[in-house]
């Protein structure tokens, strides 16, 4: 930490803000939360053997303290059921604990500190912007005053600073030629369908997909509920079928035992965005890559796991193909490195103009925020 002092800066060794026990072990248990989806007995059994490891509590703060203070504090709530007691009345079962909505609301903005404030430390931006004209988002830039501007835009401080320069402070006037502005760029409304893979390939290998797919869905759903309130959001998830899940799921979301019908999630996907008005539509998808499932007309599921099969790629290739006649492009964020998978990747994003992102784990919430951030500015023609 560098300290100012008269004879120039002092250097000192960084302290880290003073916790309280309970914010400490408050940090811990929200990612444990997070990769447990949401089971609260196996993120406390988790922070019991780190407390173990690592001694994280002591005597005047132990982790049965810790889960009082979290039921106080409305983070956490306790069910009981009724167990068979006499003359029709129930005797008070085991009792089971679980997150409130106020829990899983920080969960979903602790997401969204994590991803998009990575974003503007690293400086990775060149967020593509719109023309500029009447709109509601400040550029910092000035242009001449023109009819039907509205009052409110003009820059008082550069237009009497232009009427000194034009006309001298002696016979000082102020004309519609001093007269500037400041100009904006125009926000369009965009309606997002979000489309995450949860077949059991997401935890295949040792390697945890869902967890930052998860994290992605949840930051993305509290910028655009906080930030972007005109805008909408809708979140699916696809195995064997596709179905669509609230945003107070999300960190619930878990893998199952499924194939992966990417036909499914993008004609679910499109659906939804049929019933939007917004004339700005995109799909995002967060997938390992390999479509490997199709329902059939007659309701039986045709699968094939052994690499890539030509019937259900050429139906995936089918969908993309639709989405760009809707003009509905779709962004593909492969978390998966095999090259036959993203050469299938890059021909469904060639059939659909669209765009593929190869990613691994650890840059999916920058760039999936970046690509939001361009989307969904458009230019005035």
């Amino acid at each position: 930490m560098a300290m100012k002092s008269r004879s120039g800066f002092r250097f000192t060794t960084y302290e880290a803000p003073d916790q309280t026990p309970f914010e400490k072990l408050f940090e811990i248990f929200q990612e444990l939360i997070t990769h447990t989806s949401g089971d609260v007995d196996e993120a406390l059994d988790w922070l019991r053997e780190l407390d173990k490891e690592y001694d994280l509590t002591d005597e005047n703060y132990t982790i049965d303290d810790f889960i009082e203070d979290l039921k106080a504090k409305g983070f956490l709530r306790e069910e009981f059921e009724l167990g068979e007691g006499g003359e029709g009345e129930g005797t008070p079962g085991e009792g089971s604990l679980s997150i409130t909505a106020k829990m899983e609301r920080l969960i979903r903005q602790r997401a969204l500190d994590q991803i998009f404030g990575k974003i503007k430390r690293s400086g990775s931006g060149n967020h593509r912007t719109g023309k500029t004209g009447l709109g509601d988002e400040h550029t910092g830039d000035f242009r001449e005053y023109r009819y039907g501007d509205s009052l409110d835009r003009i820059s008082m401080t550069e237009s009497l600073k232009n009427a000194q320069v034009n006309h001298g402070l002696d016979g000082f006037s102020l004309t519609e030629d001093d007269l500037v502005v400041e100009d904006t760029h125009h926000k369009a409304q965009m309606s997002t369908v979000l489309m995450i893979d949860i077949s059991h390939s997401m935890i295949l290998y040792g390697e945890d997909r869902i967890t930052p797919a998860k994290k992605v869905a949840m930051a993305l759903a509290e910028l655009i509920t906080t930030r972007y309130p005109k805008d909408t959001l809708d979140i699916l998830v696809f195995g064997n079928d596709a179905w669509p899940i609230p945003i107070k799921d999300l960190p619930y979301l878990k893998v199952g035992p499924y194939h992966t019908n990417t036909v499914a999630g993008l004609q679910l996907a499109m659906d939804m965005l049929r019933r939007k008005k917004n004339t700005n539509k995109q799909i995002f998808m967060i997938t390992d890559g390999k479509p490997s499932c199709i329902r059939l007309p007659d309701g039986n599921y045709y699968k094939n796991s052994v690499g890539l099969d030509d019937f259900i790629v050429e139906k995936c290739y089918n969908m993309a193909r639709q989405a760009r006649k809707l003009h509905i492009p779709i962004t593909t964020f492969m978390i998966a490195q095999d090259p036959y998978l993203k050469q299938f990747v890059r021909h469904f994003t060639e059939a659909n103009k669209g765009k593929a992102l190869f990613t691994g784990l650890q840059g999916l919430g920058e760039m999936i925020f970046e690509d939001y951030e361009k989307n969904r500015k458009k230019r005035l023609k």
